[in-house]
């Protein structure tokens, strides 16, 4: 156990230090799909409940800024810039988020939970008329470390 970073010798949960790393410029990249009927796709700016695709762009830039209160043993980071793309194929969405900061860790989780929530918005908000929407493919596709 003793090689997993939040596990400390005696098998206790903890918080990873990272006092001693160097600052440096982080960025991290990842992507999701939401699957979905042709026809919900084409409504998804016009649903019951709003604009579906906007309201899921807002929702991952929160859930960006708040994964530290979400994800227990993530540190809070100073974010740089966070950016949620969404777009819409014939029978999906696509969801990429890119969060970059300078700081003594990565922002993985940030990016991983900015594209989760942008998702899980986007099934909350056609829900009504798609009962068969699935979440898939919820990945980290690219980090980097730069100098600060």
């Amino acid at each position: 156990m003793s090689e997993l970073s939040h596990v400390d010798p005696a098998g206790s949960v903890q918080m990873v230090d990272v006092g001693g790393k160097p600052v440096s410029r982080r960025r991290a990249v990842a992507r999701g799909v939401v699957e979905m009927a042709a026809e919900t796709a084409t409504r998804l700016r016009e649903l019951p409940k709003g604009d579906a695709l906007a309201a899921a762009q807002i929702a991952g830039i929160m859930a960006a800024k708040r994964t530290a209160e979400l994800i227990p043993l993530c540190h809070p980071l100073p974010l740089a810039a966070i950016e949620v793309r969404l777009h819409v194929r014939d029978c999906a969405v696509e969801i990429a988020a890119t969060v970059e900061t300078t700081a003594q860790t990565g922002v993985e989780m940030e990016a991983l939970t900015a594209v989760s929530v942008a998702a899980l918005t986007v099934y909350d908000m056609a829900k009504a008329i798609d009962k068969q929407m699935t979440i898939t493919g919820v990945a980290l596709v690219e980090k980097a470390k730069g100098p600060a």
